[in-house]
């Protein structure tokens, strides 16, 4: 690819908006160094010397897709807490749209704490809800979804399921249901309590695990050609136009019914897989709202998520070193 092709490439992404649905979170860090043991337990005594906060899950998705020069749409629910209140001002720092959030002062804002010293993360710890949506904040989400999709021109839909129960099986129904209606792409990176509900979609981007778990089977990473047979037949059994399956060290493979490609994973110094498959997949939406073809969506999906890998923690695409990745 030139450099020139490149830049049309992000030119053409900067048009788009792109709606996002799924659990959104907060991924905060607590930095620090480790000198001693405890005497209370056998634990190291972290010395913390920075706390950051992070967008995750969903938003992370969303990070990545603003990073990359489009404009991200979240619909999802956070609670009426100091964490929400931190979630949303994240959101302003970084010029995301905070339009269509649902509250709801009966759950937490989901938040996960990883502390780390010399690289190594010691502990995480979550505080969260993983119960499904209250019938009343689900009516409110399914209002504002199709609050956004009437009023912001979506080029594509990402459905971002982290099990943490925003996504109830009748949003995800209604989400099928509207893209299917209006014909706008949808994007699913699946998790497995939701596996079976996944279907009638544009491209399901689940990674090998979740593939084995959601249809019950066992299959090597080495064996491509039998991963290909399998997501062919995926896509004949669930009516899927495009499955985008991440292989870790092993790259992606993409198939629809008539084509397949597998794209190797390129060699780099892996520090954190953390954020990964939200960047490969909102990259990956980027590319199918901008028509490109199959092999284009899985190359520069591929690169993306690996250059995250290379940092600590959750973070989102660097544009400027993607482009320079896609230049021959």
């Amino acid at each position: 690819m030139t450099k020139e092709q490149a830049k049309k490439i992000f030119q053409d992404f900067e048009k788009l908006n792109i709606l996002i649905i799924g659990d959104v979170m907060i991924d905060s860090y607590i930095w620090g160094n480790v000198e001693r043991i405890s005497p209370e337990a056998p634990v190291p005594v972290l010395s913390a010397v920075k706390k950051e906060y992070r967008l995750g899950g969903a938003a992370n998705v969303a990070l990545n897709i603003k990073a990359l020069g489009a404009n991200p749409v979240i619909c999802s629910v956070i609670g009426k807490d100091n964490n929400g209140f931190s979630f949303e001002g994240i959101l302003k720092k970084n010029d995301i749209n905070r339009n269509y959030l649902v509250k709801d002062e009966s759950r937490p804002t989901t938040i996960k704490t990883r502390a780390i010293a010399h690289q190594q993360q010691l502990i995480r710890i979550d505080e969260e809800s993983t119960g499904y949506l209250s019938d009343e904040t689900q009516d409110k989400l399914k209002q504002s979804i199709h609050r956004a999709i009437e009023k912001e021109k979506i080029a594509a839909i990402v459905i971002q399921d982290y099990n943490k129960g925003v996504l109830t099986p009748e949003i995800i129904k209604e989400v099928i249901k509207l893209s299917n209606d209006t014909h706008i792409p949808l994007l699913v990176d699946p998790k497995k309590q939701n596996f079976d509900l996944y279907g009638s979609l544009t491209l399901f981007k689940p990674n090998l695990r979740e593939l084995k778990e959601g249809l019950k089977v066992e299959i090597n990473k080495d064996d491509i050609n039998g991963i290909i047979k399998l997501c062919k037949q995926t896509i004949t059994e669930k009516n899927i136009q495009i499955i985008l399956l991440t292989l870790s060290e092993k790259g992606i493979v993409i198939c629809t019914r008539d084509e397949s490609h597998h794209i190797a994973a390129i060699k780099r110094d892996i520090s954190d897989v953390s954020g990964a498959g939200d960047t490969v997949v909102g990259t990956a939406s980027l590319c199918l709202a901008a028509k490109m073809d199959i092999y284009e969506i899985a190359l520069i999906s591929n690169i993306a998520g690996g250059i995250v890998c290379e940092k600590v923690g959750v973070v989102p695409v660097d544009k400027e070193r993607l482009m320079e990745e896609l230049v021959i």
